[in-house]
């Protein structure tokens, strides 16, 4: 028994030694934590450049959304789940290059909750990678208007960009919510299995299945809507108003997207892993 137990603890060591074992769920929430932690105390000015850049990244994952389902004619599941490997690209450009992306930030939650930072931290943080978010999307729907990008395909990519931004604008707000619960639950596991990751190819692997998923089921999340309906705000597409994109969309998506990513995983897996190892 006694060489059992010596070779079940020592195999997991020289594997992660190796780089080849993936953090376990119980060392993630800690290094998520520290993350938080880090993320919370860095000063307004570079934790406001990555955020914009965090906006101009999934801005990025947007345009190239858009571009594969315009005249795609693969049907809509196929044609919806390539959409989604293409919007990965902005998850993968946050995580990798580094970035501020508020939707991920919801797992903050989970130090302010072990007391590693403050509430006012916190919100700090929210406000100004929310601020930062929305200047890099909406600026990068404004350059991809000046480029004549959208004229592409004899101006289908545009026609494509406008009927993303109304379609969103139509939804109930009580769907819009909801939608927005169920994407970041997906982009924060997305996150979190970015930590059990000890190498690039791991965490770009990890994020393309839950991000791809939510964007393939049509849940909604705010930094993208920044650029989307940004862009059809530009463009001028039908009833798109600034009043609605604020009040109809992100505040009850952003709303959703706290919850599902603050709530239904940070502060689950923090009762999981983090409170329940504080109370053995």
């Amino acid at each position: 028994m006694k060489e059992t137990e010596k070779t079940d603890t020592t195999l997991p060591v020289a594997a992660a030694a190796l780089g080849i074992d993936a953090y376990r769920p119980a060392q993630i929430a800690v290094l998520v934590e520290q993350a938080g932690v880090a993320k919370a105390r860095l000063a307004i000015l570079p934790t406001f450049v990555l955020a914009v850049l965090a906006g101009a990244f999934i801005a990025f994952g947007a345009m190239y959304f858009t571009l594969v389902l315009t005249l795609h004619g693969l049907g809509f599941g196929p044609s919806r789940m390539l959409g989604g490997i293409a919007f990965s690209l902005g998850l993968v450009l946050v995580v990798v290059a580094g970035a501020e992306l508020f939707t991920g930030n919801n797992l903050l939650v989970m130090a302010r909750v072990d007391g590693l930072i403050t509430t006012r931290e916190l919100l700090r943080n929210w406000a100004i990678v929310y601020l930062g978010n929305l200047t890099g999307a909406a600026g990068t729907a404004l350059l991809v208007h000046l480029s004549g990008t959208l004229g592409l395909a004899g101006g289908e990519l545009g026609a494509t960009a406008d009927a993303i931004a109304v379609a969103k604008l139509r939804l109930d707000p009580v769907e819009a919510l909801v939608r927005g619960i169920l994407c970041n639950v997906l982009v924060c596991l997305a996150v979190w299995l970015t930590f059990a990751a000890r190498d690039v190819t791991g965490k770009i692997l990890a994020i393309l299945f839950p991000i791809s998923a939510f964007v393939a089921l049509g849940f909604e999340h705010s930094v993208a809507n920044m650029y989307f309906i940004a862009l059809g705000l530009i463009r001028g597409a039908e009833s798109v108003t600034l009043a609605g994109m604020v009040l109809d969309n992100l505040l009850p998506v952003t709303l959703g997207n706290m919850i599902g990513g603050g709530i239904l995983v940070g502060l689950v897996y923090w009762l999981c892993y983090r409170h329940a190892a504080k109370a053995s």
